[in-house]
């Protein structure tokens, strides 16, 4: 389905803040319904991946660079993945979870879409909560 425009944002998260958590928090404040990640610089003290094929959130605490952060949200939910770098340039990445928390920054711009609205629904195939893109109305 394809969009009628795109508005940009910016945001910064700083210091101590959960950055799916405001991101969440962020589509339901503006009431978005459908926007895509366009780029995110930062880093974090905390991360929490879900690395694929697995039904785990894998913890971990250091200090991490952002290098991708890339995914689709609305006020009907989020998926997002990330891919980190630590102290020795080892990559990691896969499904952000809830407890990934802000070292110095997260610069993040986004793309608000006009006219769609992204749901999350029940997928049989699945299992999963998949991407569902409604016209709005």
């Amino acid at each position: 389905m394809k969009a009628k425009s795109a508005s940009f944002h910016t945001i910064r998260l700083a210091p101590g803040q959960m950055l799916r958590e405001a991101l969440s928090a962020w589509a339901k404040t503006h009431k978005v319904d459908a926007a895509a990640i366009i780029t995110c610089v930062g880093s974090l003290k905390k991360a929490a991946i879900r690395y694929a094929n697995s039904n785990t959130t894998t913890n971990t605490e250091g200090k991490y660079e952002i290098v991708s952060l890339t995914g689709t949200l609305s006020r009907h939910g989020i998926h997002l993945h990330i891919s980190l770098s630590d102290g020795d340039g080892k990559t990691t990445g896969g499904h952000l979870m809830d407890g990934c928390e802000i070292f110095t920054t997260a610069e993040i711009v986004l793309a608000e879409l006009e006219g769609v609205v992204f749901k999350r629904l029940p997928d049989a195939a699945t299992g999963y909560l998949e991407l569902n893109v409604e016209k709005k109305s």
